[in-house]
């Protein structure tokens, strides 16, 4: 039964009610915070810029009060496709330039050059950084804040036409229903399995893939069933989306929450300033030495 435990690597939308000061934040301040850092990061491209990227976010991590092994769980899923590309990258020089770079190791058509190490750093960095900063955002945030924060932010677009108030509700649901899905697939996952079916356990990934199949039509069925009773629950409320909704909790921009932004847009600007091109060069040369002999 532990292949079929998938909520616990799953990080993305639970919520952990740790306590942190990050915790304690507006969640407009870590809505644009974590946003504005997730598109950096995204865009940004030198490898030891995006290594030091990611040490920020691990203390991130550290100061919201999560385990880094819990936070780090979040990787499993995308495991296999990650270390895919990487692999791809590293032997084949898929995305890198490797007429430049001498091979540190070759053997038939695979080879390993500084380029490729470069990229896959790069590569692993960067995702691990984007899964980390998207499931920090949920982790240190409850749906309803984070609705919350989302309609205020969007608020101001409701001139142009833009339903703000929808919009929140289907992002925070979307980001809500995540784990709720992956409760509901283990359930069934685990109720195959206790019927003697076989799943996950073929000799390939496509037989493993058409063993998963019968368990998609009821995965599929729940979530629409689950969907109508939260449409009617909220129908049942008076739920009403839309200019002139009035709302019982209000936002408060606090001093602590400038704080927390200056820093943000501090960091981001000294890690796009700092001379990260010069320090890959640097290192890549002394690969290339490396290659030479």
């Amino acid at each position: 039964m532990e292949d079929f435990e998938l909520l616990r690597h799953i990080t993305l939308g639970q919520y952990l009610p740790t306590g942190s000061i990050l915790h304690r934040l507006d969640p407009r301040t870590k809505i644009v915070g974590l946003g504005v850092m997730l598109m950096v990061m995204a865009a940004y491209q030198p490898a030891s810029g995006l290594v030091a990227g990611l040490i920020v976010v691990l203390g991130l991590v550290a100061l919201a009060r999560v385990s880094l092994g819990f936070a780090l769980g979040g990787l499993r899923p995308a495991l296999p496709i990650l270390l895919l590309l990487a692999g791809l990258q590293l032997f084949l020089g898929w995305g890198t330039a490797t007429k430049d770079c001498h091979p540190l190791w070759r053997f038939w058509i695979l080879r390993i050059t500084p380029c490729s190490v470069q990229v896959v750093i790069a590569l692993l960095a960067r995702l691990t950084t984007l899964i980390l900063l998207t499931s920090l955002l949920t982790l240190t945030s409850s749906v309803t804040e984070l609705a919350r924060g989302a309609e205020a932010l969007m608020r101001p677009f409701q001139r142009l036409g833009i339903p703000a108030d929808e919009l929140a509700m289907v992002f925070t649901l979307a980001l809500r229903f995540v784990p709720t899905l992956a409760q509901e697939l283990e359930k069934l996952l685990k109720a195959q399995a206790a019927r003697g079916a076989d799943l996950g356990r073929g000799s390939n990934p496509i037989q493993r893939t058409r063993q998963l199949l019968p368990v998609l039509v009821p995965l599929f069925i729940t979530t629409l069933r689950r969907s109508e009773e939260l449409t009617a629950a909220m129908e049942s409320r008076g739920y009403t989306g839309g200019q002139g909704r009035t709302h019982y909790v209000r936002l408060h921009f606090r001093p602590v929450d400038t704080v927390a932004l200056v820093i943000t847009f501090v960091l981001l600007a000294g890690l796009l300033a700092a001379p990260f091109g010069t320090v890959d060069r640097y290192w890549l040369s002394l690969l290339a030495q490396v290659a030479m002999r």
